[in-house]
């Protein structure tokens, strides 16, 4: 069993591949986390986005994995009716939203081409796991109080598929609603979506959590998303199939 947990792209990323005694693969996964934050770091002024900023790199100079990254900022940005907005309240062009769970997938991928079928990756909190743990069961996955960092609200078992949560209790109002964004959002402080994949899950809840008190509807009126938002008061609001997910 190999579990390694590192600090990368601001936030600790592990890797658990309860099969596996060597590291070299893991090294590998890490190396591609490496190379994400190169290119789309929005702190390093030698990434490939604060070049494109900075207009020191033309629109079409831009790689295709940075091309790829905006169509699915652009898409996810239409289907949720703009509460997804890859830029920041300056202007300046900020798809992190989409990066954390598009690596993440990544990850799960180049794992899964190697051969390994249980696994589970896990970037601050948005998860894409695949098979059984160690002990041979469901991976299973505790949601974070927004209130109490050491508290678990829920355990989860996300069945092969992904999971995101966003919130304002750890990195504060960092995510805003594009239609309003002088206004902080105060109706919900957190905000769990179960999806196919972590990606889905990532980008759904970060427009969630942007909608509002609105949010969870939006997750629920969704095909193949379950979701389950926490309120500054702590009551909590579950969509209809979510109690299929908990532990």
């Amino acid at each position: 069993m190999t579990k390694i947990t590192r600090l990368m792209m601001g936030m600790p990323i592990s890797i658990d591949l309860p099969d596996l005694e060597e590291t070299d693969l893991i090294d590998e996964v890490f190396s591609e986390f490496a190379r994400v934050d190169a290119r789309f770091s929005p702190y390093r002024d030698d990434s490939e986005l604060s070049r494109l900023n900075a207009g020191t790199l033309r629109a079409d100079e831009i790689s295709a994995q940075m091309r790829e990254v905006l169509e699915i900022a652009r898409d996810i940005s239409a289907e949720t009716g703009g509460y997804f907005n890859p830029l920041r309240p300056d202007g300046d062009l900020d798809p992190s939203g989409v990066v954390k769970g598009w690596a993440i997938l990544r990850a799960a991928r180049q794992i899964a081409a190697a051969g390994q079928t249980n696994f589970c990756v896990n970037a601050g909190g948005d998860i894409q796991c695949a098979g059984r743990d160690a002990h041979g069961m469901d991976w299973r996955i505790g949601i974070q109080s927004p209130f109490n960092p050491d508290h678990v609200v829920k355990v989860v078992t996300p069945k092969g598929g992904g999971m995101a949560t966003s919130g304002s209790y750890v990195r504060g109002n960092h995510i805003y609603n594009p239609h309003q964004p002088s206004e902080p959002i105060t109706e919900v402080v957190s905000l769990t979506v179960i999806a196919p994949d972590v990606l889905t899950a990532d980008l759904h809840a970060t427009a969630g959590f942007a909608m509002g008190a609105r949010g969870i509807y939006h997750i629920e009126a969704m095909a193949g998303l379950e979701g389950y938002a926490i309120a500054p008061d702590g009551t909590a609001l579950a969509t209809t199939g979510f109690k299929e997910f908990v532990a």
